[in-house]
């Protein structure tokens, strides 16, 4: 049975306290960046030649988040892995930051383990664990985030930080003005998203409602706002428990587009998910529009959300803000508590005992 959004359905259902994460987040782009200021980068700055990022889940979608900011801004190429190995091409040369926000994700220590070995010159990342204790114990710049948040609830810091500190290190301009612009723009979105806040006026829970019981399928551009689909799908399945799917923009056209021709029987059962830009590419933004027009005559129902602000930093948080409500929203709809991930957990304690 579908449940309401009202305040007293939400509080009964989010056990949790997913919410209070949600509405604290704005407060984490200005924390982060106070933690850059005081962390200690044990190696000298120099001209790196790469950037690596290593993580997985919520502690890869803050790199996701660096990476596509600095799409033009970065003369560095950036690379987000989610694997075990580390690339060959990541030697002393490279930057490597190794994300973990428990400290003790086994890809995530596997990698440290390399770059270690290779020489790389290495910021560690996280709220504890092994992660911490290898770097104090090898004299790796390690930087601790606050604890007690589920991964993905700890975006803030695992994105605005790592931009602060490519920042001190003098590899991209300095970003304090964009990271305030940011937090205003999501505490003036906040206002409109929050459970106050009824569906007529609230895009969030007006999305969640059209997303009930269908497969979401999210689309957006390739330059800067894949970090967005990719959040929004990844929220979907953490907190909504439901599956979903993402493209991008060229790339969708070249290849999924044909697709959406069979099983045309399904084709009721999904909605699609536009995320839009003002700024983005002229010929990207026409591909929408067309692709819209043809889904249309298929019979596929699709919402748009548009981002907020006039900063690219701004602009980028503020799909992913709203996304994150309508996630939490859809998962109250649901009548489940949004904060769980129990599969993840069984899978772990599984390889644990694995050899």
């Amino acid at each position: 049975m579908t449940q309401s959004l009202s305040l007293k359905n939400i509080k009964k259902i989010d056990k949790s306290k997913m919410l209070d994460l949600l509405l604290d987040f704005p407060l984490q782009l200005k924390v982060a960046q106070d933690l850059a200021k005081k962390a200690d980068i044990l190696f000298e700055k120099r001209e790196f030649k790469k950037i690596v990022f290593a993580g997985l889940g919520g502690s890869a979608i803050g790199a996701d988040l660096v990476r596509s900011y600095l799409y033009f801004e970065s003369q560095i190429p950036i690379t987000v892995i989610r694997e075990y190995e580390l690339p060959r091409y990541a030697d002393n040369s490279a930057l490597v930051f190794v994300s973990s926000y428990s400290g003790n994700t086994e890809e995530v220590l596997s990698v440290y383990h390399q770059a270690k070995e290779r020489g790389c010159n290495i910021v560690a990342i996280s709220s504890g664990g092994k992660l911490q204790e290898y770097a104090k114990n090898d004299k790796v710049s390690f930087i601790q985030i606050p604890q007690g948040l589920p991964p993905r609830c700890a975006l803030g810091y695992l994105s605005v930080l790592p931009l602060c500190l490519l920042a001190k290190l003098g590899l991209i301009k300095e970003l304090s003005t964009s990271i305030n612009q940011a937090a205003s723009l999501l505490e003036e979105l906040r206002r409109n998203i929050n459970p106050g806040i009824g569906q007529k006026d609230n895009i969030a829970k007006y999305i969640a409602a059209k997303l009930l019981n269908k497969f979401t399928v999210i689309y957006s551009g390739s330059i800067h706002f894949d970090v967005a689909a990719m959040r929004l799908r990844g929220q979907l399945n953490e907190n909504s428990k439901a599956l979903a799917s993402s493209h991008l923009f060229p790339e969708m056209n070249h290849n999924e587009i044909v697709g959406w021709q069979n099983p045309k029987i399904l084709f009721k059962n999904f909605v699609v998910v536009m995320l839009r830009d003002q700024n983005m590419h002229p010929r990207v933004a026409k591909r929408m529009d067309i692709t819209c027009e043809m889904l249309k005559k298929e019979g596929v129902s699709f919402v748009e959300i548009w981002s907020r602000g006039e900063d690219l930093l701004s602009r980028i948080f503020s799909l992913i803000y709203i996304g994150d409500f309508i996630s939490y929203y859809l998962a109250i709809l649901y009548g489940i508590d949004p904060t769980p991930v129990d599969r993840v957990t069984y899978l772990k304690e599984q390889l644990k005992n694995s050899p």
